[in-house]
């Protein structure tokens, strides 16, 4: 399958479009800027409040009449553009896909290279997140601004958390004579009085970061934290990602065990250099500020450990370079002693994990904003899709402005696409090409040269509460494209596997959850007897760890939540969540969550989803998931939590 590159399929129509937008933009602009400026955020009424000499008030007095002139000016250009531009949008392609070719170590050609379908299998990390990159007018109703500088801000939080190495914690328990189960505590704390790195007790569900100098004084990523590796180096993990740490059983915890890479890299605070695809002033860091007013006041919020919860922490190690070994122990047995109760991890971490392979964004709306966001994930990601959707009445029922909001970067090599755009819509989801985007991904070959793929579907459902009929129309249109995507662009066939399936993944803001009594229908549907929900136990009922995703907006720029570090530490509390997080309407009558505690049952409203199958897959193999969690990292830019998720792709006879 041919992939589109550019929107139109020759430059005269492309030029023309260039035109009409051209004259379109004024007039667009302006009028975002003139309702923008009467939607005040709660961090702008803060301000107001808190400043005398705030001139926001003064400056909308002025510059009101202003807009309002140029934007009654920039009409009848703007109504020549929309002649233009309407009927070019029927030759529109319904996504633009961007290569930024990588021939390095972690490329897209190398990754395929590093499993062959053997061995203890091969793990794959995903994630997905709602990022509310609207026009700044209506990106204000969810109480988030200024979307070109969050859409950037966005990117470089996503890549400084995805291409840091991963440190797998392993501590020696005094009261077990084997090796317990990799831990989520800090790796060192740069907060010593005496300035030197701290060993921290291992006992603390904690994702702290360190500074990690590679071979010739480059940097792997710029932070590094210690979320669970996605296998050991003998389980086709690469090597120089991942930091293997002991502590030792005695009380307090012994420092790190001083034994030297084979690379010559090392775990150090405070160094300098850059990571591969960063920019030259990346050194700035300004990719990891808790806010966007302040780039470098929250950093610390990014880099600090975190000591235990009795304050202690234990003695700085003579040498705090990290082992590169493989851990012995099995990965169930230790996934066991982690969680009694789960055979995976599972955690609210203040980071994107490591490595990560996959990233499914919804609610990037806004083209620029696009635009913008794909330059900074291009440094870690090669191969993205965006602005994917459809304009004007072509493909779709009613008129739309906006496109989908669909946006999906691979490390992998993408080998087929399809889009479909949900044909029902009401009010403001009428407006929006809300739909499917099916995608093909290649990640691996067999030594008999078979292709070891994977189907990942990304998907924003209707938004409205009350439309559940809507919303269950439209997941049966899920899997009825999803099945039609899947017969079109195989090539296999019982007598002549060319291809080998590993996973399908489905993901997205499905805008139901698993709690509410509304909701009902929707969590009833068959989708969740043909895929399995890690966070779900069955039908209105979640499993004990799971959270809701939906942050209260009201309460995004509380000084407790406003970095990754403190919104971590929230949400780990039950009061916290009851305090920032949106519950059911039905739970919380007047949808207000502040100073209705007692009313408040369950961990919020889960609507942002990451489902898996079994069906399709390769017959010797399984997928099974490894790690899930909830991720902080874009605290402050919107109002919807992250969730990620690691599957590992084995042989079913496999231990492992």
């Amino acid at each position: 399958m041919v992939l589109y590159t550019t929107p139109f399929p020759n430059s005269c129509l492309s030029a023309l479009h260039a035109v009409s937008w051209a004259l379109i933009f004024p007039c667009y602009w302006l009028a975002d800027r003139l309702l923008a400026s009467f939607i005040p955020t709660t961090f702008e009424k803060r301000q107001r409040a808190d400043d005398p000499c705030y001139l926001q008030l003064l400056c909308t007095v002025l510059f009101t009449p202003v807009y309002l002139a140029l934007l009654v000016a920039s009409l009848p250009f703007a109504f020549l553009g929309f002649l233009l531009w309407s009927p070019l949008q029927s030759a529109r392609r319904p996504y633009i896909y961007s290569r930024l070719e990588d021939k390095g170590p972690t490329g897209g050609a190398a990754l395929l290279s590093e499993w062959k379908g053997t061995g203890p299998g091969k793990s794959f990390c995903f994630a997905t997140a709602n990022l509310c990159l609207l026009p700044d007018s209506l990106a204000r109703l969810n109480n988030v601004f200024n979307t070109q500088a969050r859409a950037k801000e966005i990117g470089q939080r996503i890549r400084n958390g995805a291409s840091r190495p991963q440190i797998k914690i392993y501590i020696d328990s005094p009261t077990n004579t084997s090796i317990s189960a990799a831990s989520f505590s800090s790796l060192v704390s740069p907060q010593g009085s005496d300035g030197v790195p701290r060993a921290v007790p291992g006992s603390i569900k904690r994702t702290a970061s360190v500074e990690y100098k590679g071979e010739g004084g480059h940097h792997p990523s710029d932070e590094a934290a210690n979320g669970l590796a996605s296998g050991d180096p003998a389980d086709g993990g690469n090597l120089e990602d991942a930091c293997i740490v002991r502590f030792g059983g005695d009380e307090g915890g012994r420092p790190p065990e001083a034994v030297d890479p084979p690379n010559g890299g090392q775990a150090r605070n405070g160094a300098g250099g850059g990571p591969r695809g960063q920019t030259p002033n990346h050194s700035q860091r300004d990719g990891d500020s808790g806010s966007l007013g302040s780039p470098s006041a929250s950093r610390e919020s990014l880099v600090k450990g975190r000591a235990g919860a009795d304050g202690g922490s234990g003695e700085p190690g003579s040498n705090s370079k990290l082992p590169y070994k493989a851990s012995v122990v099995k990965r169930a047995a230790a996934r066991r002693r982690r969680h009694p109760d789960e055979a995976f991890d599972h955690e609210v971490s203040a980071f994107f994990p490591a490595n990560l392979d996959f990233l499914c964004l919804q609610e990037v709306f806004d083209k620029r904003a696009a635009a913008k966001l794909k330059d900074q994930l291009h440094g870690y990601f090669e191969y993205i899709l965006y602005d994917v959707g459809v304009y004007g009445c072509h493909g779709c029922c009613s008129f739309k402005c906006l496109n989908s909001g669909l946006f999906f970067a691979s490390r992998y090599p993408i080998m087929d696409v399809a889009y479909h755009c949900y044909p029902k819509g009401r009010f403001s989801d009428s407006l929006a090409s809300k739909g499917a985007l099916y995608l093909k991904v290649q990640v691996g070959s067999t030594p008999q040269d078979q292709r070891i793929v994977g189907y990942i579907s990304c998907t924003h459902l209707h938004a409205l509460a009350e439309d559940s009929d809507i919303r269950c129309e439209q997941l049966n249109m899920l899997q009825d494209w999803l099945a039609d995507f899947r017969k079109s662009t195989s090539s296999s066939s019982a007598a002549n596997p060319e291809e080998l399936v590993a996973f399908d993944v489905i993901c997205g803001d499905f805008n139901f959850d698993n709690c509410s009594s509304d909701d009902k229908l929707e969590q009833q549907h068959s989708l969740f007897t043909r895929y399995k929900d890690p966070c779900r136990l069955g039908p209105g009922e979640e499993k004990p760890w799971a959270i809701g995703t939906l942050l209260d907006q009201d309460g995004l720029y509380d000084e407790e939540v406003c970095t990754p570090d403190n919104l971590q530490k929230v949400l780990e509390s039950e009061e916290g969540r009851r305090e920032y997080l949106a519950f059911p309407t039905s739970k919380s009558p007047g949808g207000g969550q502040k100073g209705r505690k007692e009313l408040l049952k369950g961990n919020g409203r889960r609507i942002d989803y990451m489902l898996h199958g079994e069906e399709g897959l390769c017959p010797d193999w399984k997928a099974e998931v490894e790690e899930f969690s909830f991720i902080t990292q874009l605290s402050g830019l919107t109002d919807h939590l992250p969730v990620a998720m690691r599957l590992m792709v084995s042989a079913g006879d496999d231990e492992a």
